[in-house]
């Protein structure tokens, strides 16, 4: 009987007793793993895997393949030629058996990749819990709602809380010399007096 298995991103077609070459696993040597990604077992054909069925072996080491050789040229003026080299890191194993259901009762370490977190077999992968996001700023209690005022958004809206603006009474108290201090402090570009903010605040105000 044979099986088709798939890790690491690839198919294999294997039989009890065959040695096998697959992408890094996080096992040692000696150890049993299983394998659940079953597309086919015997006869059976998954859809698109073979419920129950599993396939176990033997980690016999750690290996690297043969070093593989990348030439990077760069069309420039002055052109020039890297070469880098890369080995890349296996698992070596021995096929031990084929089982056609039941893997979820074998208690046999499921066959993970090296940058994943090993899983106990039958139980499925723990999902990370989802990123917060982070909260936008609360407004101080009791200031008033500045995007009211002609052209202030929330960024505008937000940069005047930050520079102590908080309510429209305190915009229709400002004196000239006022307007100027915070038009210079804030850098609102003569915003204050070409949008009127002093008159709209005063019929704002409560």
């Amino acid at each position: 009987m044979f099986a088709v298995l798939k890790t690491g991103g690839k198919q294999y077609k294997v039989a009890s007793g065959d040695v096998l070459r697959v992408e890094k696993l996080a096992a040692d040597a000696g150890e049993t793993v299983q394998f659940n990604e079953i597309l086919m077992i015997g006869d059976t054909i998954g859809a698109p895997l073979v419920s129950g069925a599993a396939v176990q072996a033997e980690v016999i080491e750690q290996i690297k393949g043969e070093k593989v050789i990348h030439y990077v040229r760069r069309r420039r003026k002055h052109s020039s030629k890297r070469t880098k080299g890369h080995r890349q890191q296996l698992t070596l194993l021995r096929i031990t058996d084929l089982l056609s259901e039941g893997a979820d009762k074998s208690g046999v370490k499921a066959a993970v990749g090296s940058g994943s977190a090993v899983a106990t077999e039958g139980a499925p992968a723990a999902k990370k819990p989802a990123a917060k996001k982070a909260a936008a700023p609360k407004k101080a209690e009791g200031s008033d709602d500045l995007k009211q005022l002609s052209g202030v958004g929330p960024a505008l809206e937000k940069k005047l809380l930050e520079g102590g603006v908080t309510s429209f009474a305190q915009i229709a108290s400002w004196t000239e010399a006022d307007i100027a201090r915070v038009d210079e402090e804030l850098s609102l570009k003569g915003k204050i007096e070409k949008e009127g903010w002093v008159e709209q605040a005063k019929s704002l105000q409560a």
